[in-house]
């Protein structure tokens, strides 16, 4: 029987998913991203689910795509148009998802492995972990929206050096940046991730999907727009039950009891 290429544990409301192919570094083939496809939307469409969590197997978080695959395939170089929707298709799912998304890196997050960990709404990152936007290095550019999050996470100019030179950015780097929420030892890294996404798990399901909604919109749109898209999601929360629930819970000096209703 073959090995699962994607594992999915939960603790508690916490969706837990592990890229499984540690003998390549968690590289994408075509059966790891398929897996993707079908599990990410599912987990942000379920309810019981109010984080996931993104990792990889083996002490490596993802090397990117399997080129060594797609070079050996007779098919690997034809369909690009299709197979490129294929991988988008992945970040579009973290995106999309109405719930926060921790990305927690170990080793490499390499190329598209990259910008799959930005585009993650927060990163934990242990300390042999690293980022690298590696495509130049192969006369390629970002393909998995790192042209898109590196301006907007650390600048036009540091975006332009980390791409263009396709240079390592270790994980106490990536914290001055602003690439990563926060490092922590390898031997920590999961309890840690695990205390933030059980934290935010038990936060408002309803308010998340709004804020990141609003949030991700932002990022292209002027202040007014900004205006308009939180006046519309506030209206919208300030008539649930959850928002009656948090107000309760402050007034009785008790811990919020959020089902998102």
């Amino acid at each position: 029987m073959s090995e699962q290429v994607l594992l999915v544990e939960r603790e508690g409301a916490v969706a837990i998913v592990t890229l499984n192919r540690p003998k390549a570094k968690n590289a994408l083939d075509p059966a790891l991203i398929s897996a993707l496809l079908e599990t990410l939307p599912r987990l942000a469409e379920d309810a019981s689910v109010r984080t996931i969590v993104l990792t990889g197997a083996g002490g490596a978080f993802c090397a990117g795509a399997d080129l060594k695959a797609a070079m050996s395939s007779p098919d690997g170089m034809t369909d690009l148009d299709g197979i490129m929707n294929r991988y988008h298709g992945m970040i579009r799912a973290i995106v999309g998802a109405p719930k926060p998304v921790i990305a927690m890196i170990e080793g490499p997050a390499v190329g598209f492995g990259c910008d799959l960990a930005l585009a993650c709404d927060l990163r934990v990152m242990a300390t042999d972990g690293y980022l690298e936007e590696r495509f130049v290095k192969i006369g390629l550019m970002p393909d998995g929206g790192g042209s898109f999050w590196l301006p907007r996470l650390v600048g036009l100019g540091r975006a332009m050096e980390i791409i263009m030179t396709g240079d390592r950015i270790a994980a106490d780097r990536a914290l001055a940046l602003g690439l990563t929420n926060r490092v922590v030892d390898s031997l920590d890294l999961r309890a840690e991730t695990m205390k933030l996404a059980t934290q935010l798990s038990k936060g408002p399901p309803l308010a998340y999907a709004e804020i990141k909604r609003a949030v991700r919109a932002s990022l292209g749109s002027t202040i007014d727009e900004a205006l308009d898209r939180e006046k519309t999601g506030q209206i919208k929360l300030l008539q649930t039950g959850d928002c009656m629930e948090g107000v309760m819970a402050w007034m009785q000096k008790r811990e919020p009891n959020f089902e998102g209703k």
